[in-house]
């Protein structure tokens, strides 16, 4: 598997300044939103920020449980659930993997899931299952995982489906968080600039390997792949977030995919969070605006997990710049 250095520190930073530059504009109208070239890190004079005691460059929950997950599969050499959930708990209570010390958000289903892994849930029970608990939280933190694994697309789906169970146990977050992780995968090994082909492959192989008339096969054809036809709205649903994500990638380069991210309003820190994450893949850290990622805060963090990421690849299997 030959793998591009620029689109493994793509993924990872794309997903981190997505996060960092919507953190702002969250819980925004569209309408509400500044002009298109006035999207960025430090938002217009007079504009009324979300998380104004934020510091501008600053990732949210979103980012910090990426990093989180990175480090556990990075420390275990596996995806060792109970190990993740520890980290979760260790972000929530101590400000783990954020880059100023300051917990500021936190999503409704997640929280819930905390409260279980610190009742003695054991991690794979944590999250809840009922089909009202299927906002994006899990979604917007599992791209580590495809820059890290080195399985079959089989053991992939398969820890995709684990890592969303902590906090996100239905069925429909976990397909959208294996579609999700196929489709990095692909873009990952592709030559291809356009992330169409790679979507498709993507579904097909889900098809392939979920049972016909199986829950997740009909959440795939009944719940996720409907998408493809409607708008997203940069909402909090996942399945909202991952269309979303999918659609803005016609916006042109990294910054025009996270600006139309973020432009869709509402959700803006996480739909550009999971936008952004595919787009690094797609265009590569030297496609990220230098501006945006001088401004992001806590690069010493990034940069060591980056490093033992790329060092737990085969250093033959990466290609340097």
């Amino acid at each position: 598997m030959n793998l591009s250095y620029e689109s493994l520190a793509g993924g990872l930073y794309g997903l981190l300044i997505g996060d960092a530059l919507g953190v702002p504009y969250e819980f925004h109208a569209p309408d509400q939103l500044p002009a298109w070239d006035a999207i960025e890190m430090e938002p217009p004079a007079g504009f009324a920020r979300a998380h104004g005691r934020t510091p501008i460059g600053t990732w949210s929950d979103d980012g910090a449980q990426a990093l989180a997950l990175l480090d556990s599969l990075l420390t275990c050499g596996e995806l060792d659930l109970d190990d993740f959930g520890r980290r979760i708990v260790d972000w929530y209570e101590n400000a783990a993997y954020t880059p100023d010390s300051r917990v500021f958000d936190c999503g409704i289903q997640t929280g819930d899931a905390i409260w279980e892994l610190l009742r003695g849930t054991p991690a794979h029970a944590a999250g809840r299952t009922d089909e009202m608990a299927n906002g994006n939280g899990s979604l917007m933190r599992v791209l580590p995982l495809a820059l890290w694994h080195t399985g079959s697309d089989e053991d992939l789906i398969r820890d995709a489906h684990l890592q969303s169970s902590v906090t996100h146990g239905h069925p429909r977050s976990h397909v959208c968080c294996a579609l999700y992780c196929l489709w990095a995968r692909y873009l990952l090994t592709s030559d291809e600039a356009k992330a169409e082909p790679t979507w498709a492959r993507a579904v097909a192989t889900l098809r392939d390997y979920y049972a016909e008339n199986g829950p997740y096969r009909l959440e795939l054809e009944l719940s996720v792949r409907p998408m493809e036809k409607t708008l997203g709205t940069g909402g909090g649903y996942v399945v909202d977030c991952l269309r979303s994500a999918h659609q803005v990638q016609a916006a042109g380069d990294y910054e025009g995919v996270v600006k139309a991210a973020i432009a869709l309003g509402r959700d803006t820190d996480t739909t550009a969070c999971v936008a952004g994450g595919i787009a690094g893949v797609r265009f590569g850290l030297a496609g990220i605006p230098t501006r945006w990622i001088e401004a992001l805060q806590g690069k010493d963090l990034v940069e060591n997990l980056l490093s033992r990421l790329l060092a737990s690849r085969e250093p033959a299997a990466i290609e340097k710049p």
